[in-house]
């Protein structure tokens, strides 16, 4: 009997089928174990090598376990219920099958032992992301990858030897034979009906295309991990820089972060949307873009720190417009919550060289000093609150105010239109 792969859906045209999993406990005692009957039938369903789910039920149940290939057996000690086991597997295919983009299971993972990363690329909707590497089983992957170009890696060198042959003179010197010339498979193969290179209709042109750059991307990931830092941040912002040229930037959110996640540059990007995204008019582009660094800088103090790095190097390159109004642009990174206050007050502390001259960092913090300061003395007045306030109905607020004709910061009292609390949860993926 088949069920859906992903058994959260309960559509019965769901098109992803898998066997239902089939398990039988064997032996008796210390000796006791469970063979998944049907392991490689529910593998091939979930495009994956059948060892993968039958270490993770390993992982999972703190169990060791066996693999037989020759004879397809695959085994985890010790007596296991087959629905026990249909539950584990589900928590399998939602960490690395399914795509965390569109919940398609039409995915493969890229293996890079090297980098000791894993990447995953959706077929259906064309996400590539990197998988997190802390569970158990990753270990076992980067180990053993998956084998999904061995058949092409065979092809190419029948066909290198193959070549080889010919330019050694295999032929005698007379006239060569049927078999010494170098065509395709399916030329010498009548069994073969399925040659889609000889198709020439527009559906199967588009399929090969489709199949080309599908191949051609995990080529691309692979390859990419593998250069340097440097390499990739240019490479991530070059992504970038096509988007805006483009006209597409605005859209393009989720496709930037997984471009980012991609080449293992996430915590970066705010500094690289920061040179393309923002100029003198920040104020108005922080309000634009905010989706787009909030999907780096929601909960990532790293990413913010960087983001902080970005706004430096902005002023270095609009200081006249954008010196006098720093205070005013922190407060509007930090009211759009792609800045927290620890954060800030971090900052705040340290004058650093890393991104401008020490001269002006110094000016940036100078500048910046009320918003510290408001910080400082608006968390002080929110631990003292609860006691204070408790019988006031009340609550006062400060907030920074730029007045461009004066040409300095003033604290103005206002009373909030909500409360903290009022506030609702940012949501990045319902943005």
């Amino acid at each position: 009997m088949s069920i859906n792969v992903n058994r959260s859906v309960s559509d019965q045209f769901y098109r992803y089928k898998m066997p239902r999993l089939v398990a039988k406990v064997e032996g008796k005692g210390n000796g006791i174990k469970t063979v998944i009957v049907n392991m490689v039938d529910v593998a091939k369903a979930l495009n994956r090598p059948p060892t993968y789910p039958t270490k993770f039920f390993g992982c999972e149940l703190g169990a060791q376990t066996q693999f037989d290939t020759k004879n397809d057996r695959y085994i985890v000690n010790g007596s296991h219920e087959a629905n026990k086991l249909q539950d584990m597997l589900d928590g399998f295919i939602h960490k690395f099958v399914l795509c965390p983009e569109c919940d398609n299971p039409e995915t493969d993972l890229h293996v890079n032992p090297k980098k000791q990363t894993i990447g995953n690329s959706c077929k259906a909707c064309g996400y590539r992301g990197m998988l997190d590497t802390r569970h158990k089983l990753c270990t076992f992957i980067l180990k053993n990858p998956p084998e999904n170009d061995s058949g092409s890696v065979k092809k190419e060198k029948e066909k290198k030897n193959r070549k080889k042959d010919k330019e050694n003179g295999s032929s005698g010197g007379e006239a060569g034979n049927h078999n010494d010339i170098d065509a395709p498979d399916a030329v010498n193969d009548d069994d073969d009906d399925e040659d889609w290179a000889e198709e020439t209709t527009e559906e199967a042109q588009r399929r090969r295309m489709e199949e080309i750059s599908e191949h051609a991307k995990g080529l691309t990931l692979t390859e990419d991990l593998e250069k340097s830092l440097e390499e990739r941040v240019n490479i991530f912002y070059n992504f970038v820089k096509e988007k805006k040229d483009s006209g597409a930037i605005e859209s393009a959110d989720k496709e930037i972060l997984a471009e980012a996640e991609r080449l293992d540059v996430k915590a970066m990007g705010p500094l690289i949307l920061s040179e393309l995204l923002f100029d003198e008019n920040i104020r108005e582009q922080i309000k634009k873009y905010k989706r787009h660094f909030l999907r780096f800088c929601h909960n990532n103090k790293k990413a913010q720190k960087y983001l902080l790095g970005g706004f430096e190097c902005l002023v270095k390159l609009h200081q006249t417009q954008l010196l006098p109004r720093v205070p005013i642009i922190l407060k509007d990174l930090y009211d759009a919550d792609l800045l927290e206050e620890d954060v800030i007050l971090a900052w705040a502390e340290k004058v650093s060289k890393k991104y401008v001259s020490k001269e002006l960092a110094k000016e940036i913090h100078a500048k910046a000093e009320p918003f510290v300061k408001w910080l400082k003395e608006a968390e002080e007045e929110s631990e003292g609150s609860e006691e204070d306030d408790e019988d006031d109905n009340i609550k006062v607020n400060i907030e920074v105010v730029y007045s461009s004709s004066a040409r300095e910061l003033k604290m103005e009292t206002t009373k909030p239109e909500k409360s903290d609390n009022e506030k609702e949860d940012i949501d990045i993926d319902a943005i």
